[in-house]
């Protein structure tokens, strides 16, 4: 004969707790008519301190365990889950995060089961039926340990939003497609996190994340695309003044070209006109097409500068103008995207007035570099001076050598002669023009002033200064310098049959610029090699690779002020035959 279940039993309760059970049945039995506080009373009895039967935590049965027991029954079951990776979802994916600072307050958990169970309707409850009591766990969160770790989360999830928008390369329009930003709420994850029992096979948690949408869609890239950029590059604009058509290209043009949103009006085509204008590919040709300033010449007598002959005005072409001639072209296709620029006259920079006034008044540095006197070196070197000579750079202003000399082509007056290409001389357009970027280098360090961008020779040429030397490629490298003095500039430029001289003239910022170069280190010995087939091969010789410093040294007053270190490592040159 099979024996029923006692009222509140659970497979979980120990044998001592049956053995209680049992002995208050008859107590049971024998006090039912003394009314509900008796009732009350038999119930307590029947729980003793043990955690009231039928009392789950998160799925885990406490029931009929005492504290101490119920406490170790959470900490095994459920207390490990706080320490393991939660599995959550973020937006439309599901991850795991590690989060510090939430864990079981398996203490206050089990007394909260204790006392759920003790009110006079539940006690007498539990002693006619059986049913489970769902407790809900107590969870204790370090706040600033919690954040701290779901900040780190917020690191690896968070983007900001990113608009879409249009850029130009290579004369090519390229679309940047929109993106939604989004971040964690941390705030909303750390109560998120504590308000549930992890690691139970349940679904993941949903942390709450906040998305900001861009302002700039993908309809709008596509409008843009199609309306503008794609017929902007399509081909050259070409320019009409003083007679002559001047041809932009896609490239050149793109350059310079943007597209952004203007306030809450679409993307919106800009067009930066003064760095157009300086653009070598522009300014070469416009300066051929227009009858520009002139500025006045000056030299040196007796130590001071004096004006050798007067400037005269002439007309150009501002950037304003050259902008907005350029800007109607772009989305128009065939003849029609031709037009008209308009010139200005304009006044030199510099006249017999105005030399005193922009502080030009004594040579502040000269260097002088000898060469062999090959016919295309004294054809390239005599026009890089040429397009130099005159050139004034107004306080705080940036010279550029590739844009004053322009692209070295036989259009510009430059003929094939020896450069060095991947470490080895090779013939190309304008060879022997570094012997110019040479001693404006030079020019630059003696008179004090700053330079922006340089770039020595990959292997060392014996007729330069050892690591005071430099060199320029047209669109990979320039030589720049700020004009840092606190005065204009004047720049002469003066060339022979076997030497190049660069001046500076204006107002000396310290009374002497002195060079100091340490010895050579790091040496390294060349190999032999053979050279590229065909008679662009030039044969080298062979010479060792080393770095060096140079310090240069301020001196104010006959005492140091400052000093500067120039570091240069050069490659072995190595020696290559030609067939």
């Amino acid at each position: 004969m099979s024996r029923p279940s006692l009222p509140g039993s659970t497979a979980d309760i120990t044998s001592a707790g049956r053995r209680r059970i049992g002995r208050h049945v008859a107590l049971v039995a024998g006090v039912a008519g003394v009314g509900f506080g008796g009732l009350y009373l038999v119930g307590l009895l029947v729980a003793g301190e043990n955690v009231p039967a039928g009392a789950r935590v998160g799925g885990v049965d406490i029931g009929g365990l005492s504290s101490a027991q119920a406490r170790e029954r959470l900490d095994s079951s459920l207390g490990r889950a706080w320490s393991r990776p939660v599995k959550v979802r973020l937006g439309d994916s599901d991850s795991t995060v590690r989060v510090s600072g939430i864990s079981l307050d398996t203490e206050r958990t089990v007394a909260r089961a204790a006392q759920a169970g003790s009110d006079p309707f539940t006690v007498i409850g539990r002693l006619f039926t059986s049913g489970d009591r769902e407790v809900e766990p107590v969870i204790r969160v370090e706040e600033a340990k919690a954040r701290a770790s779901l900040a780190e989360e917020a690191k690896k999830y968070d983007r900001k939003a990113r608009e879409g928008a249009v850029t130009f390369h290579a004369g090519e329009p390229v679309p940047a497609r929109p993106v939604a930003g989004r971040s964690l709420d941390v705030d909303g994850a750390v109560e998120e996190l504590a308000s549930g029992v992890p690691g139970r096979g349940e679904a993941p948690v949903r942390l709450p994340v906040r998305t900001t949408e861009p302002r700039v869609g993908a309809a709008e890239v596509n409008r843009a695309m199609k309306e503008f950029a794609t017929p902007a590059m399509s081909a050259p604009v070409t320019l009409t003044v003083g007679g002559q058509e001047i041809e932009i290209s896609p490239a050149t043009l793109g350059k310079h070209l943007t597209m952004k949103p203007d306030g809450d009006k679409p993307l919106a085509p800009v067009l930066d006109g003064k760095g157009l204008l300086a653009d070598p590919t522009v300014a070469s040709p416009l300066a051929l097409a227009t009858d520009e300033p002139v500025n006045a010449e000056l030299r040196l007598d007796g130590g001071r500068v004096a004006v050798a002959s007067e400037g005269k005005a002439g007309q150009g072409v501002t950037a304003a103008a050259l902008q907005k001639a350029v800007l109607p072209l772009l989305p128009k296709s065939g003849a029609a995207r031709t037009g008209a620029v308009g010139v200005e006259e304009m006044e030199p920079r510099l006249t017999r007035d105005n030399v005193g006034r922009l502080g030009i008044k004594e040579q502040m540095s000269t260097f002088t570099i000898d060469f062999e006197p090959t016919p295309y070196r004294v054809t390239n070197i005599g026009r890089a001076a040429e397009l130099i000579n005159g050139s004034v750079v107004l306080p705080d202003e940036t010279w550029s050598f590739n844009r004053i000399v322009g692209e070295r082509t036989e259009a510009n007056g430059f003929v094939e002669g020896i450069i060095i290409n991947n470490d080895q001389f090779e013939k190309a357009a304008g060879g022997g023009v570094s012997a110019v970027a040479t001693t404006v280098f030079n020019a630059i360090f003696f008179a004090g002033v700053k330079p922006v961008e340089y770039g020595a020779h990959s292997f060392y040429i014996e007729r330069y200064p050892e690591g005071r030397e430099a060199t320029v490629a047209w669109g990979s490298l320039d030589l720049k310098f700020r004009n840092d003095s606190g005065n204009a500039i004047y720049i002469d430029a003066r060339a022979t049959d076997t030497s190049v001289t660069i001046t500076f003239l204006g107002t000396k910022k310290y009374d002497e610029i002195e060079s100091v170069k340490g010895p050579r280190t790091i040496v390294k010995q060349p190999a032999t090699r053979e050279g590229a087939s065909g008679e662009k091969c030039v044969p080298q010789t062979p010479l060792e690779g080393f770095n060096v410093a140079v310090d240069r040294v301020f001196k104010d007053g006959g005492r140091e002020v400052k000093t500067e270190t120039f570091e240069t490592r050069y490659v072995p040159r190595d020696e290559v035959t030609c067939d």
